[in-house]
């Protein structure tokens, strides 16, 4: 018979002394099986002792926790968290160097436990820290530890940012003003001032005022606190006012920050771990919004100013030193090249750029077109103004459309997706590298246009064609603008629309009555194939970030299915794993038996419990939870769409559930069109493996790609 739902065998160790093998009854009080524990070992004052995890992060179990302890697990009978707080806090007081060193290594272990973390906070712990470092007399080991207790303590958000002193601000930046100081004590002293400026209004003016960008620039040549110093430029640049950033962008650039990051960080001699793609996406990401001032501004066609950029369009493209005299004569000449340059608006070409998006953004692409690349913007008008079969490409409408589509593509004005790493090499490799952009994009769509040999009516299916080239062209992720090129000049309608019939058979063909008969017996085996495939792929296991991690410093778990799919093991990692996770590493499991459902999206508890905060959108569709017995959840957040739709269908799968990701209808059309196409081709006694070996991680490494970005 099994035990009751309540009852969890447990090991109990204590120094010295052989363990003790209990079943915790779930319904008693804590405090009375510890009584009973140390009674076990003659241990008196049982209320100063506490239970710890023996493995992972050794977390105090409290109340509210204890109904995470599972069947054989082994935990450890400990001082308790406020007398653990009080003696540390005394100690790292003493005067014993070796002794307070000792104190704050442990602290600085312990204060991740929110248990801990409280007690010692409680106890004035945050302003005996800060003392340590205002005094100036800790350095090295001591001073790294003092800084890691500290980040840790703040990070459990018990007491607030605004707390913090301006002598403790000044004392950490004067950390990173130094030309020589510890790695340690850098990368903390960077995280800190990253969660102050994060974190607080009022501390984001006082870190500006003692950090300058030109001095965190000069830590990206150092590889071990590059991600740290770009994290710090990030927070810097998000928090400050609007008027400030088109300065801080200015400094940016004289201080030559692109190259510096496209040859110390892109173009380094180390692979990009997943942190610093953020960072990179989060950069590409706040530059690009620098453009949304001048997409949301319309012109003022009274403006005389704002006029004379459209005159100087028309005096490039055309040449205006023969000018006629005569005021009516000249009015005319210009709204016949008006039309000759695209517009719209004739007579007023300024009207064009009243709609926002892309208001002002959209003319001074054109203007930058037409002064750097002059001869490719005279080529292009006067080809099309010089034809007369109503196939004229009109320059001005398209620019100002293109203008508006590359902003929805590249989410001009958005704010940086958390968990996103969907950053881009090549715009790294230009000073002007959205201009340059522009003007790749606009020689594509007079191409294309060409190409299709369409008409003023066919405006909008050129845009979309165009949309879809360039938007295939930038998930191959080019590392140049030159690559681009190429990569665009590769995709040509032609090609897009061979790439379109290809996407579509699996839809349009095979609608005949024997062949959808032959599909329908087929579909069986495929999606058996997948199930292995992606059950395979759970026995691989992934990794997963930390949910509710406020700072992005690489804090991991990882999770895997047991070899007979019996068991969900877990547990958490100190960094992102090379290979695959040993079960031995992983302390935590679930039995499958014990799982109830799978949920997902705004449904996952961790998404209900975050409701207040903003949640973005990308992180809601990448988020999922298991349930199980009695009443509790593992939830996860994974790192790309491909990882969520393996791991959902994987479960679905070893519940005995529908397997309903697009990833899988998406499997399910391109494997049976395959099968079918082999059959047709009278190909006979083909075989589907029962349970194929483990694939790879990488959508690449199957016999048919996906790409979700």
């Amino acid at each position: 018979m099994p035990p009751p739902a309540d009852i969890v065998k447990v090991a109990i160790e204590w120094p010295g002394a052989n363990a003790q093998l209990i079943e915790m009854d779930q319904k008693r009080p804590l405090a009375s099986i510890i009584r009973e524990v140390c009674d076990g070992w003659s241990l008196s004052g049982s209320e100063q002792f506490a239970l710890r995890y023996a493995d992972g992060p050794q977390l105090y179990i409290t109340e509210q926790s204890r109904g995470d302890i599972k069947n054989g697990t082994i935990l450890r009978l400990a001082i308790s968290p406020a007398r653990a707080a009080r003696q540390l806090l005394e100690r790292i007081q003493s005067h014993g160097i070796d002794a307070r060193l000792e104190a704050l290594k442990e602290l600085a272990k312990l204060s991740a436990d929110p248990t801990f973390a409280t007690e010692f906070i409680n106890m004035e712990g945050i302003g005996t820290l800060a003392r340590l470092v205002e005094s100036g007399t800790h350095f090295g080991e001591m001073l790294a530890f003092t800084l890691t207790a500290f980040l840790e303590l703040m990070d459990h958000s018990i007491v607030s940012w605004d707390l913090i002193s301006l002598s403790f601000i000044k004392q950490i930046a004067g950390y990173v003003n130094q030309p020589m100081v510890d790695v340690s004590i850098l990368q903390r002293s960077l995280a800190i001032l990253e969660s102050m400026v994060l974190n607080s209004h009022s501390l984001y003016h006082r870190v500006a005022q003692e950090i300058t960008v030109g001095q965190l620039i000069g830590h990206l040549s150092n590889q071990e606190i590059q991600t740290y110093a770009i994290a710090l430029i990030n927070a810097l640049f998000l928090k400050a006012p609007e008027d400030r950033r088109q300065e801080m962008a200015s400094t940016l650039a004289q201080k030559h920050l692109r190259s510096i990051i496209l040859n110390h960080v892109i173009r380094g001699n180390r692979p990009i771990k997943a942190e610093m793609a953020h960072q990179l996406y989060v950069l590409q990401v706040l530059t690009f919004n620098l453009l949304e001032e001048r997409m949301m501004t319309k012109m003022d066609p009274n403006d005389q100013t704002q006029r004379d950029v459209i005159f100087e369009l028309r005096k490039i493209a055309f040449d205006g030193e023969n000018d006629p005299t005569g005021t009516e004569k000249r009015k005319a000449m210009y709204a016949k090249d008006y039309k000759m340059l695209g517009f719209t608006n004739h007579l007023n070409p300024a009207l064009d750029f009243t709609q926002t998006p892309p208001g002002m953004l959209a003319l001074d692409n054109m203007l930058y077109m037409a002064k750097v690349h002059q001869d490719t913007y005279i080529r292009i008008v006067l080809e099309n103004s010089s034809r007369e079969d109503k196939h004229e490409c009109p320059f001005g409408r398209c620019a100002i459309e293109l203008t508006r589509v590359l902003c929805e593509i590249l989410q001009v004005g958005e704010l940086p997706n958390e968990g996103c790493n969907d950053y881009h090499p090549m715009f790294f490799t230009h000073d002007r590298a959205w201009e340059e952009f522009f003007c790749i994009c606009i020689q594509l769509l007079n191409k294309t246009w060409k190409e299709m040999r369409a008409t003023a009516e066919d405006f909008n299916k050129v845009m979309q064609v165009v949309r879809e080239q360039i938007t295939r062209a930038l998930a191959m992720k080019p590392s140049s603008l030159d690559q681009l090129k190429n990569k665009l000049r590769g995709l040509s309608y032609s090609e897009i629309l061979r790439l379109r019939q290809s996407e579509r058979m699996s839809q349009d063909d095979f609608q005949s009555p024997p062949i959808i008969e032959l599909r329908e017996r087929i579909q069986p085996e495929i999606l058996e194939l997948i199930k292995q495939q992606r059950l395979n792929r759970l026995c691989e296991g992934s990794c997963f970030r930390k949910v509710g991690n406020r700072r992005r410093q690489e804090k991991f778990w990882f999770c895997r299915l047991s070899l007979n799919h019996k068991v969900l093991h877990y547990g958490d990692l100190d960094e992102s794993p090379q290979g695959e996770v040993p079960f031995e590493m992983l302390s935590d499991k679930i039995p499958v038996s014990d799982i109830k459902s799978v949920v997902t999206g705004k449904d996952c508890p961790h998404m209900k419990e975050k409701s207040a905060l903003k949640q973005n959108k990308e992180v809601l569709e990448l988020a999922f939870s298991v349930l199980y017995d009695p009443d509790e959840t593992l939830n996860f957040v994974a790192p790309n769409k491909y990882e969520y739709c393996i791991w959902t269908d994987g479960l679905c799968a070893l519940l005995g559930r529908e397997m309903g990701s697009d990833l899988t209808r998406s499997d399910l059309d391109t494997l049976i069109s395959m099968e079918m196409k082999l059959r047709l081709l009278d190909l006979e006694n083909i075989t589907i493996p029962e349970a194929p070996p483990p694939v790879p991680k990488e959508p690449s490494s199957y016999n048919f790609t996906y790409n979700y970005s």
